[in-house]
């Protein structure tokens, strides 16, 4: 998957020079720690997580059916938006159904990759973010689109480039390779 991981390089890069936000793994000359390199072996990854939860089934299932399972399985680290089975039951009917077939194989890319940041941002990361550019930031994603973060009361509210905005349910779910926020939406490129 070159492609993604120039994507993925070209997207860290752009979330560190715009918005300042230090990403784990980003720094350079940053000391090595053998106990969190131990504890992150021991978690699940990305893939493995969402697949024990019981309310990732679709998007696991669209994962597969987009080839994305090695990619979120490796060493990352990526930040992961994950709409429950119910974020996917709110499109409309059939919507699902349609994606998952081999021939929207590259549509459906997209859209899982719009819900991918290159890097670790935890909820602490995602309003310190907010708070410092003035009420919202741009965060820049894997597939090369925008989303833009709030703060809705003490809850993350983040905006498609659709227009339309999902909350943060659950933040900081620490896996291996990254991090992953529940939300209650999915994201749409546009």
């Amino acid at each position: 998957m070159p492609k993604l991981n120039k994507l993925k390089a070209v997207s860290l890069c752009a979330i560190a020079a715009t918005t300042g936000v230090a990403l784990a793994g980003a720094t350079p000359g940053m000391a090595y720690d053998h106990h969190k390199e131990a504890a992150a072996a021991s978690q699940p990854t990305i893939v493995e997580a969402a697949m024990g939860t019981g309310m990732h089934e679709t998007l696991v299932a669209a994962v597969k059916a987009a080839g994305l399972v090695e990619t979120l399985s490796s060493e990352g680290p990526f930040t992961i938006f994950a709409p429950t089975d119910a974020a996917f039951a709110k499109l409309p009917d059939g919507t699902v159904a349609t994606l998952v077939k081999p021939e929207n194989k590259a549509t459906l890319t997209s859209i899982l990759t719009y819900h991918a940041v290159a890097g670790e941002v935890t909820s602490a990361d995602l309003v310190a973010l907010i708070e410092r550019n003035g009420g919202s930031a741009t965060i820049d994603t894997i597939a090369g689109g925008k989303l833009t973060a709030r703060l809705a009361g003490d809850t993350i509210a983040i905006t498609d480039a659709a227009g339309r905005t999902s909350t943060v349910t659950k933040a900081d779910v620490d896996v291996s390779n990254g991090v992953i926020h529940v939300t209650d939406g999915v994201f749409l490129p546009g």
